[in-house]
């Protein structure tokens, strides 16, 4: 089924599988997932309305991140709907455990300011803060250059993961989780340069 490039982008919502038929196939799922990823990021970038910006920003809100899942957690992530499955994990993540993240983010930055610099959170990081910075990530997937997007995303996760390291006191499962947080930097900066190559899809 073609779909059209829409004036104002159509969101993922509830029944979007059974909306489309076919959908309930992998490779029609996959479809899916990249058309919707497309439309959001390529459409909503066009578009200067307020409505749809906050839309974007507040998609997991909105519709569930099992919701969001059920479209893009399969995707690769080198793919436009992979990297915006790890944005929208990245702000449900931050919005939920504000304090340790902003406590994380406070001494990782001592250890890695230049990517403190990209990840521009105010100063002092308190929770609002860092809560306030993936809020602009995800802003910019809206309005914004999507490769800086990716890589102030990447920087955020980088500086977070360096302090959750620091600040491990229970051995394994806090490294573990650093080390998980790098491997999500590491592919939103991967999807940077992708995307700055015209070959993010």
């Amino acid at each position: 089924m073609s779909v059209p490039t829409p004036r104002r982008p159509i969101l993922p919502g509830a029944k979007l599988f059974e909306s489309l038929p076919g959908a309930s196939d992998p490779a029609a799922a996959a479809e899916v997932a990249h058309r919707t990823a497309e439309l959001l990021v390529r459409g909503a970038r066009s578009s200067e309305d307020a409505d749809v910006i906050a839309r974007v920003v507040k998609l997991a809100d909105d519709y569930g991140l099992d919701e969001l899942a059920d479209l893009w957690s399969d995707a690769p992530p080198d793919s436009l709907p992979g990297t915006l499955w790890r944005l929208y994990l990245l702000r449900s993540w931050v919005h939920t455990a504000a304090e340790d993240v902003s406590r994380e983010y406070a001494t990782g930055r001592k250890y890695a300011e230049v990517h403190a610099v990209v990840a521009g959170v105010a100063d002092p990081p308190g929770p609002t803060e860092v809560k306030d910075m993936v809020d602009a990530v995800l802003r910019g997937v809206a309005t914004g250059d999507f490769a800086t997007t990716l890589d102030r995303a990447a920087a955020f996760a980088r500086i977070v993961a360096t302090g959750r390291a620091h600040l491990a006191d229970d051995g394994h499962d806090q490294v573990r989780s650093a080390s998980r947080l790098v491997e999500m930097a590491d592919q939103l900066q991967t999807a940077a340069r992708t995307e700055r190559a015209g070959q993010l899809w």
